[in-house]
């Protein structure tokens, strides 16, 4: 059990740490400290010998080289061979892999079935090693274990174009390289579900696309909240309930996750997302104002003389930058739906509202290309967009306060 002051400080040892989630998930699950803690490479030997922590998360590059200075391995992590939970005790330290029930929780909590099916790991770290034994545990009837060398690899990925279920085991897709993805889900015609590990952000592009094409799909947020709370268990000595797991992922899921607002120019997003950002506390970004500060030009400036297909280029750029925070409310242009390319920048971290709006009370003034153009044809070939981008739709009331209930009621943000 944990006693004073000393044998309350946990931390996450890793050494770039700038997306991890985990210290605000651990307040939540025990009476202790809990910090990132960036160490060096060269560092990292000194910093475990001089014992100056209850307990650690190990995440990369660290979760294999941490093995060598532990007393104590845990048959699982040693089979496995990677530790990401350490517990100092007497003056020793004992290593655990939580990744491993993680894991096998995020599949059961998703329905995603292993036995009997082919399945792809993408990757042949540490990471890989876990996925494997949760896999040959729940009767795998093929794995596949791709790598960047060796005799499965990237280049002859068609041999195995008839996976059941692909997982992504490389941090290929991570904050900031968001708009990587390890393979191209479409050439699986066999595939039924997707499993990223991944969790920053929310919804990699491979998850993305897979979602796309009807596929199960489970990201890496749930998996990092339940290999947190099992190592809580462990530093702690105590049960955490299934119930408590479930609600950090629910919480920690609506605090993350992007209010990205879209419709038709004039139909209320700056305004709504002003008033949603005050109701939440939430910092709230306009695309065209942020446009204007990035390229120190308005919009209109870039359409009158660029043309608008400049100006969506541009555009692209700042849904991108934008599409990439956590926690926040956006309120995109009125034409950022025309371009296909933005679904997955605002997508990746956020839930969608399209705001649907009454075209005849559709202001004009300020709006280069509502002057431009019928309000109704501009609608007509905007429609279908708007609907493809859209996780809701809230048919706009004159009262914006039953406008802003309505969003905070689909997705019941707290």
């Amino acid at each position: 059990m944990l006693t004073g002051f000393a044998d309350r400080q946990m931390g996450l040892l890793g050494e770039k740490l700038g997306h991890s989630f985990s210290a605000l998930i651990h307040p939540k699950l025990g009476d202790y400290s809990y910090k990132l803690m960036e160490v060096a490479k060269e560092d990292l030997a000194e910093f475990l010998e001089k014992k100056d922590f209850a307990g650690l998360n190990v995440t990369i590059p660290y979760k294999k080289q941490v093995m060598q200075y532990l007393d104590y391995i845990d048959p699982m992590a040693k089979k496995i061979g990677a530790v990401n939970t350490i517990k100092r005790a007497d003056g020793s330290l004992a290593g655990y892999n939580t990744d491993y029930a993680g894991f096998k929780y995020l599949l059961k909590r998703n329905g995603i079935n292993i036995e009997q099916k082919k399945v792809l790991v993408l990757g042949s770290g540490g990471a890989s090693a876990m996925v494997i034994c949760v896999l040959e545990e729940l009767g795998a009837k093929e794995i596949v274990v791709i790598s960047r060398q060796g005799e499965n690899n990237y280049h002859n990925l068609f041999k195995h174009y008839d996976a059941q279920v692909i997982i992504n085991a490389t941090p290929v897709g991570m904050y900031p390289q968001n708009y990587n993805s390890p393979v191209d889900i479409s050439l699986f015609p066999k595939c039924e579900s997707v499993v990223d590990i991944i969790y920053n952000p929310l919804r990699t592009k491979l998850i993305v696309e897979a979602m796309n094409l009807g596929l199960k799909t489970a990201g890496g947020l749930e998996m990092l909240v339940i290999q947190a709370a099992v190592s809580a268990e462990i530093w702690c000595e105590k049960t955490i309930e299934e119930t408590e797991m479930e609600n950090i992922i629910a919480w920690l899921t609506q605090k993350m996750q992007n209010i990205v607002l879209i419709g038709m120019p004039g139909s209320g997003k700056t305004t709504i997302a002003k008033m949603l950002a005050q109701e939440l506390k939430r910092e709230m970004f306009d695309m065209d104002e942020v446009f204007s500060e990035h390229f120190n030009k308005t919009p209109e400036e870039v359409i009158n003389t660029e043309g608008e297909e400049v100006f969506r280029q541009m555009e692209q750029e700042i849904a991108q930058m934008l599409g990439q925070k956590s926690g926040v409310i956006i309120a995109t242009g009125g034409g950022t739906v025309t371009r296909k390319e933005n679904y997955f920048p605002l997508k990746q971290n956020g839930v969608i509202f399209y705001l649907k709006r009454d075209i005849s009370k559709l202001p004009k003034d300020g709006r280069p290309l509502s002057q431009k153009n019928d309000l109704n044809e501009l609608y007509q070939r905007r429609k279908t967009n708007y609907e493809y981008f859209a996780d809701f739709t809230i048919e706009m009331q004159p009262d914006n306060k039953e406008n802003i209930t309505a969003i905070i009621n689909y997705i019941g943000v707290k």
